[in-house]
């Protein structure tokens, strides 16, 4: 509307609109065309609600020092200044929320939230991490879901031992749900950017963060909760790097709760009995956890496919065809295996750049995993026999049958998270 237009804006509609009154036609011709610049400018200054580098310490926002006009703080009830058009909250640097937290740094925003950096004046100045839940009714449900989740793994985990995110407390604030966090330094995804961009991390990294993880998804299954949603951008670390905790429980459900989706977990860490309409339990936390060591290992995704499709073929290159049972038991296994199970793999012709489905009987294990994790490397004789039961573990976390994945405690005592190096 014209009311939130800038003040120069409105001089100049006026102005124009005065001059070619007798005009109307081509008035109006110009009115809409001043409204699609307008609105054209507003799409640019739009931050990308799906930034993946929500906790990133260098992550820079144009939202990050946004005024408000003095007229909008005095009336509280035009929620519209407080919020933009998608329903995330106006962050201000030296903004006080709920009269103790001061905002000093923008950290980012994710697809439920924006992330702020504050200090507590109620507890001497302490850092914490504030999430700010965008105000429309679904992501407002989602917070308080992630509330209860969170209090419910803090509460049996008093001691703060099994690595999930500790949650201070929570407020409201111009209608926004806030939780506050224990405050800590980055993701294992900007971990990989910046000290093992496509190489990886050093192994006694991964197998420090391996065995935390396996922590994390032991006090997860004594929550009966399912995560749902590990990958390394889910994963924070403190500022030496030595401490990790799993975060962001938005898409977390009780374990009983397990409705059969083809879309849950982000697809290149998405089980896949997830994919084929199976039911499923915690081995789905377990799979994703296997493909993030993957990845923090050799800085590559381990199954990178473009559709759910594109992603069994992946799964099915490393371990070979999906058992017959495990395929006819399948919700969705019209779309992936005709009536004989074999696979229709749908892609794309190199000629005509059209889609084709290829029907493919038999399925061989075109990838080494062993030569995957060495690669070129010259490695002295303990990584060597390190990486050997890297590969071990991962070929257990990666069964296609959920059944037959390994353990959380057989995980735990796993020669490469026990036998130290």
């Amino acid at each position: 509307t014209l009311m939130t237009w800038p003040r120069t804006l409105m001089r100049t509609v006026k102005t124009q609109l005065i001059l070619r009154l007798r005009f109307w036609p081509s008035a109006k011709r110009w009115f809409k065309k001043a409204t699609m610049k307008q609105t054209q400018v507003k799409k640019k200054k739009q931050l990308d609600m799906f930034s993946e580098d929500m906790f990133s310490e260098n992550y820079s926002s144009p939202n990050s020092v946004q005024k408000i006009s003095s007229r909008a703080q005095e009336n509280p009830n035009l929620t519209d200044n407080w919020d933009d058009a998608e329903g995330y909250y106006r962050v201000r640097i030296g903004e006080v929320l709920d009269t103790r937290y001061t905002v000093y740094g923008y950290t980012g925003q994710g697809v439920f939230s924006n992330v702020v950096r504050a200090r507590d004046m109620a507890r001497g100045n302490q850092d914490v991490a504030v999430k700010i839940i965008r105000n429309n009714e679904v992501m407002h449900r989602t917070g308080l879901k992630e509330l209860e989740m969170l209090r419910r793994l803090n509460d049996a985990d008093p001691d703060d031992k099994f690595h999930c995110l500790r949650l201070f407390r929570h407020f409201f604030h111009k209608q926004h749900l806030c939780l506050v966090f224990e405050p800590l330094s980055m993701n294992l995804r900007e971990v990989l950017k910046k000290y093992g961009k496509d190489v990886g991390l050093h192994i006694k990294a991964v197998r420090s963060y391996s065995q935390q993880l396996f922590f994390a998804l032991k006090l997860l299954k004594r929550c009966n909760i399912l995560h749902a949603d590990i990958k390394p951008d889910n994963i924070l670390v403190n500022e030496t790097k030595l401490v990790l905790k799993l975060c962001d429980f938005g898409s977390a459900s009780h374990v009983a709760e397990n409705d059969i989706t083809p879309y849950l977990v982000s697809r290149f860490y998405r089980a896949p009995e997830i994919v084929l309409g199976l039911g499923y339990d915690f081995g789905i936390d377990m799979w994703s956890v296997g493909c993030t060591l993957y990845e923090l290992y050799t800085g590559k995704i381990m199954f990178p496919g473009k559709s759910n499709n594109q992603m069994l073929k992946f799964c099915m290159d490393l371990k070979g065809k999906f058992p017959n049972r495990l395929i006819r038991k399948g919700t969705f296994k019209d779309q992936h295996f005709d009536a004989n199970c074999n696979f229709l793999y749908h892609e794309v012709d190199k000629v005509t750049e059209r889609e084709k489905v290829v029907v493919m009987t038999n399925i061989n294990q075109t990838r080494d995993l062993s030569s995957e994790l060495i690669g070129r490397q010259r490695l002295p004789e303990d990584q060597v026999k390190k990486v050997g039961q890297l590969k071990d573990l991962l070929e257990k976390t990666l069964m296609l049958d959920p059944a037959k994945r390994i353990s959380i405690n057989h995980a735990l005592a796993h020669p490469f998270i026990h036998d130290k190096i």
